[in-house]
């Protein structure tokens, strides 16, 4: 089973970047899509980005495309989500986690499994 920790938030200025990372363990980690989705306050959990278990494969959520990039490096167990351009409706909790199939590629929060704990990211105006 492969577990997941989120790393890598914090306070940035609209218009600024940061990059996330999402470590794995587990020697089944490159098997599996990994995907990252967020969670404001009082608005439901929304799918943020996922990529499949080679790599050459990603997904984006519409409030997203073309700001954020997800990629991954399977020899450091490790899924990065590199987020450019913030604006404050960026603001949430980004969480991480795998797909619930082997080789499969997820485009909604309910295509993933065993979440992390989350790490705040908070873009100010």
């Amino acid at each position: 089973q492969v577990q997941v920790v989120e790393s890598g938030g914090g306070l940035v200025q609209a218009g600024g970047s940061l990059r996330l990372s999402c470590a794995a363990s587990g020697r089944t980690f490159s098997n599996y899509g990994i995907g990252w989705s967020r969670q404001a306050p009082g608005k439901e959990r929304e799918f943020v980005a996922a990529i499949s278990w080679s790599g050459r494969s990603t997904k984006y959520g519409d409030s997203v495309k073309g700001r954020f990039t997800i990629s991954r490096d399977n020899a450091k167990n490790t899924v990065y989500l590199q987020m450019s351009s913030l604006k404050p409706e960026d603001t949430a909790v980004y969480y991480c986690a795998t797909d619930r199939l082997a080789y499969g590629l997820g485009t909604s929060v309910n295509d993933f499994r065993s979440w992390g704990q989350g790490t705040q990211v908070t873009v100010s105006s």
